[in-house]
């Protein structure tokens, strides 16, 4: 469970700090706004997605074991945050995040990163999936511009509200939308190593400001962002909240863990490495635990975020050390400035992060899975979206910890002592 951090600082040379920093920079320009956007989604400040990139992904780097894992906020906890925002209020988030990051740190020392080789396949894709869809609804009323009232968080409830609102359609606010998502997809193929979510984003609130759209930005909802990280401080604890909040704490810790080690394979095969699981979920608990004494989102890896890592020439945890760096030190200069992304550009970029996260080009491989596989990969999906995330796991677990059992025992009869 050593850290990778001290295995890859042997034979460090000024060559590949060197990568790690233009890697870590480059990685800090994509997470600065979409950290910003997955607090937003998630009924959060903008600030606290910021405070939440900076100290989670400098534990996660500091302590992990992935060689280019790039931790912090991501959208797969943009629908249970949510959830337990409306609730239990913010307080009851960080509180629940604390007890995740203690349960994580308990299935670190019990060696648990090894059993994510017995979550079905299926069930990871359902709920990515489905919250990927729950992600993109999300988004429809500032891509939109409509004017609303409070948008329910139940998905069921959540289309009729944003249906009835469409005479307040807002064509400015669409343009933006529209364009922020074409520079992404154009920039990302014609430059993939640049930066393209913060130059798409950029652009288009430079659009909105220079043209003096009726565009709402965070300055003009949120307010000015914060100069400095807050103070840490310990939430509310009675045994009454912990045991209301219990439920929403194993959640995190699944979604934490399981993201994290999925990302940490990704990384692998990227690289031609070997990640260190149960460091990585011990990494997971202290990162969480941190980022909720200072008023944090959960965290976990994130898929996109290493990935750009690993594409601009991170070699080692200093580039997600840096990456860390490079956002508090845009915090404490240039947060002002943070004030004039325009929302339908940000919505526009979580559009296309739910698209991503769905993974299109797999879904056929879906289609043509077994029969069982399929069934169990709608019925997580369907129950992530019109039930709770929650529900959604547990049932999908169950059910397929079981399909695995009846198959391994189907095998074993087919198969006879030969004679002798």
């Amino acid at each position: 469970m050593k850290p990778k951090l001290l295995t890859t600082l042997k034979g460090y040379t000024p060559t590949l700090f060197g990568a790690d920093v233009i890697a870590g920079v480059t990685v800090a320009m994509v997470a600065i706004p979409l950290s910003i956007a997955i607090a937003i989604a998630s009924g959060a400040a903008p600030a606290v997605g910021l405070v939440t990139a900076i100290v989670a992904g400098f534990l996660i780097s500091l302590l992990g074991g992935s060689r280019v894992q790039i931790g912090g906020p991501t959208g797969a906890f943009i629908v249970v945050v949510f959830g337990v925002i409306a609730a239990h209020g913010y307080d009851g988030l960080v509180l629940a995040t604390l007890m995740a990051g203690v349960i994580l740190l308990a299935a670190g020392l019990l060696r648990a990163g090894n059993l994510i080789a017995y979550v079905p396949e299926a069930v990871i894709n359902g709920f990515t999936i489905g919250i990927a869809i729950i992600i993109g609804t999300s988004q429809l009323k500032d891509f939109f511009g409509l004017t609303t009232g409070k948008v329910p968080a139940d998905f069921i409830e959540k289309i009729p509200v944003l249906w009835g609102a469409r005479a307040s359609f807002n064509w400015s606010a669409f343009g933006i939308g529209i364009a922020a998502v074409a520079m992404i997809l154009i920039l990302r193929r014609l430059f993939p190593k640049l930066p393209g979510l913060i130059v798409a984003v950029a652009v288009a609130s430079l659009a909105v400001a220079a043209l003096g759209l009726p565009v709402d930005t965070i300055a003009s909802r949120y307010g000015e962002l914060p100069r400095y990280l807050p103070v840490p401080g310990l939430p509310e604890i009675s045994v009454g909240r912990l045991q209301e909040l219990l439920p929403s704490a194993l959640v995190i810790a699944f979604l934490a863990g399981i993201e994290s080690l999925l990302s940490a394979m990704v990384a692998d095969r990227m690289i031609g490495g070997n990640h260190r699981p149960n460091a990585e979920i011990l990494a997971q608990g202290w990162a969480n635990i941190a980022s909720s004494l200072f008023g944090g989102l959960p965290a976990t890896g994130a898929i996109a975020r290493t990935a750009t890592n690993v594409r601009a020439g991170g070699k080692t945890p200093v580039a997600g050390v840096v990456h860390a760096a490079t956002i508090l030190l845009v915090m404490l200069v240039a947060a002002p400035l943070a004030g004039f992304m325009a929302m339908p550009a940000l919505a526009g970029l979580l559009l296309v992060t739910a698209w991503n996260m769905s993974e299109p080009h797999k879904w056929a491989g879906y289609w043509s899975a077994p029969v069982s596989d399929r069934i169990l990969l709608l019925l997580t999906l369907s129950l992530t979206v019109l039930a709770d995330l929650t529900v959604a796991i547990g049932t999908g677990v169950m059910l397929g910890l079981a399909l695995r059992l009846r198959d391994s025992r189907a095998k074993e009869e087919d198969w006879h002592t030969p004679d002798a």
